[in-house]
């Protein structure tokens, strides 16, 4: 039994003896080319580090300071200057061009509202689906303002599905707007045991909201049609 043990050790030893020379080999061999593979990374790195620091990052800020004039147009409900500019500032149209997301995803959104607020509605789409920002009530409002696109487009369906989307991104006073939006428009288009169905969710579940307070009415309407 003792001789076994010797023997197991013995067998250890020389494989990791054998693992050791392996590895010598290979350094031996191809050294040389790790440390020319090392001193790129470092390189690379190098360069990278370098892009950020006096690129990436002046360009961002140059980026975030030409939304400004844009984003006050934008308040003031001019947004044929807030999407195109006003000969000076550029209008997020050109942002996007110029710098994509890097004054961030908010651009997308605010073009896209522009856009819709201009009645161009599948240029409106184009932007909409491309914002990608994580913050939940403007993430809502930008499938809402997709669902506007596509009523515009009289894809009602895809409309409905867009509000009731946004609704459910989020359980907020909001949620009660796209409710309501969504069973207007199944309302409008016939549709009418969605449109209770949603009518009644903002009743149950968002009485204390505007839309809470006035949704009896488009219930009864339905109810006393049927």
């Amino acid at each position: 039994m003792a001789k076994n043990i010797k023997n197991q050790k013995v067998e250890k030893i020389e494989s990791v003896g054998e693992a050791v020379s392996k590895t010598e080999l290979f350094f031996k061999k191809y050294g040389k080319t790790l440390g020319y593979t090392g001193f790129g990374l470092i390189v690379i790195a190098a360069v990278i580090m370098a892009v950020i620091q006096f690129y990436s990052r002046p360009l961002k800020q140059e980026a975030i300071d030409q939304m400004f004039t844009a984003e006050q147009y934008f308040r003031a409900g001019d947004y044929e200057k807030a999407l195109l500019g006003d000969g000076n500032a550029l209008g997020f149209a050109q942002i996007i061009e110029d710098y994509g997301s890097m004054a961030g995803q908010a651009v997308y959104l605010y073009a896209g509202i522009c856009e819709l607020q201009n009645g161009n509605a599948e240029k409106a789409l184009s932007y909409l689906e491309k914002y990608k920002g994580k913050e939940n009530v403007l993430k809502a409002r930008s499938i809402a303002c997709m669902g506007d696109a596509w009523s515009m487009l009289e894809d009602y369906g895809k409309a409905v599905d867009a509000y009731v989307k946004a609704a459910q991104v989020e359980d907020n006073i909001m949620a009660a707007t796209y409710y309501f939006k969504a069973g207007i428009l199944c309302e409008e288009t016939g549709n009418t045991a969605d449109a209770l169905k949603y009518y009644r969710i903002i009743k149950e579940e968002y009485p204390d909201t505007f839309e809470g307070f006035e949704i009896d009415k488009y219930i009864s309407r339905i109810e006393i049609a049927e």
